[in-house]
């Protein structure tokens, strides 16, 4: 029976005195691609933002110098990629698995393309990766080219389509009406026999769902329909799961925070000139805000 959430908002763990940066989880992401740099960057200070302890994005050594540049405060590797298209190469894949059993959550996609390296890679990881793992972007085209995967996890999964990726993915349209996208985004979900799998079914109201429950949330505004917002929400999830959330309530959590960010970055600055980098200077804010309430 899918009935929507009654539960509260989760919340995270408290964080001890005596609490050390490998405490709070260690994040891999991958992604990015020539033209495509900004994407994995704003997931990767996202994460940060959201409190994970110890971040690394690993990116095509074409974009590795533009990747580092953005923030000093997460870690880069340069992975091989295609001297001509900029994308990941084959070679990168073992490098990326050896990379990815090191840390706690493993997030994939944003700026990859979708060359067929990178869509093996996702491939891979999704079946074999025991690990919580956050996939967007041309990750989740990825999985379209490959649509048997979505039975096949290896461990939890977080799915985060926009409807046109959703459309890919599941060769029909999420509708418009909430109990559409409800039923969307719980169909979804069933793909993984398992049970393992979570789907955040992006829009106005996005709706948040696994085989069992389901929420629609209620922040955000429609400043955030910008470029580069999505890949924000990836770092916020993959930081929830890092610290220690199970994927319910990390999606569920992660979603509420990155519209209240969304609306408090616009409550400043005004919707229309709303960017995707803004929210990172309102998650701040956002958690504080879950914390005096």
């Amino acid at each position: 029976m899918h009935d929507r959430t009654s539960q509260a908002l989760p919340t995270l763990p408290s964080r001890e005195h005596d609490s050390h940066k490998g405490s709070f989880g260690r994040v891999l992401l991958v992604g990015g691609s020539r033209g495509m740099a900004g994407s994995i960057s704003l997931s990767g200070m996202a994460t940060l933002r959201s409190g994970a302890g110890l971040v690394t994005v690993a990116t095509p050594r074409c974009v590795q110098p533009t990747v580092a540049s953005f923030s000093p405060n997460y870690m880069t590797v340069a992975l091989w990629d295609d001297e001509i298209d900029g994308t990941l190469s084959a070679r990168a894949d073992e490098v990326v698995v050896e990379l990815a059993s090191k840390v706690d959550v493993v997030a994939i996609g944003p700026g990859i393309g979708r060359a067929s390296p990178a869509m093996y890679l996702v491939e891979r990881l999704y079946q074999q990766l025991p690990c919580p793992m956050v996939v967007d972007a041309d990750g989740l085209n990825a999985l379209a080219e490959l649509p048997k995967a979505l039975n096949r996890p290896a461990g939890p999964r977080i799915l985060t389509p926009h409807p046109g990726e959703y459309a890919r993915l599941m060769q029909t349209t999420a509708g418009t009406s909430d109990a559409s996208r409800v039923k969307a985004a719980v169909a979804m979900a069933e793909r993984d026999p398992a049970g393992q799998t979570v789907v955040v079914l992006k829009g106005a109201g996005t709706v948040v769902a696994d085989s069992q429950q389901y929420a629609v949330n209620a922040t955000g505004n429609p400043g955030m329909a910008t470029g580069g917002s999505g890949d924000v929400l990836t770092g916020i999830v993959a930081a929830m799961l890092a610290q220690g959330l199970e994927a319910w309530p990390a999606a569920r959590l992660a979603v509420h925070v990155h519209g209240l960010a969304g609306d408090l970055a616009a409550d400043k600055l005004g919707q229309v000139s709303l960017v995707a980098s803004d929210l990172l200077d309102y998650l701040p804010a956002a958690f504080q805000s879950l914390a005096s309430e």
